[in-house]
């Protein structure tokens, strides 16, 4: 399953590790991806969010 946003479409960035002795190695920062349901044109749906989306209020929970 793909590590995307549903709603902003944040995905996973790519970078360096550099230890002290400064050896390299590539790696990868997810987003921080949550499963909720959500109202979605008045439909329940099942969505995965970014808790950066969550908190700004972008996405209407569904009770």
């Amino acid at each position: 399953m793909a590590q995307r946003c549903e709603i902003c479409g944040k995905g996973p960035q790519y970078g360096n590790v550099i230890s002290h002795a400064n050896n390299t190695r590539r790696r990868r920062w997810n987003p921080n991806l949550r499963r909720v349901r959500a109202l979605v044109n008045g439909a329940r749906k099942r969505m995965r969010v970014c808790t950066s989306c969550l908190r700004s209020g972008r996405v209407k929970k569904a009770a």
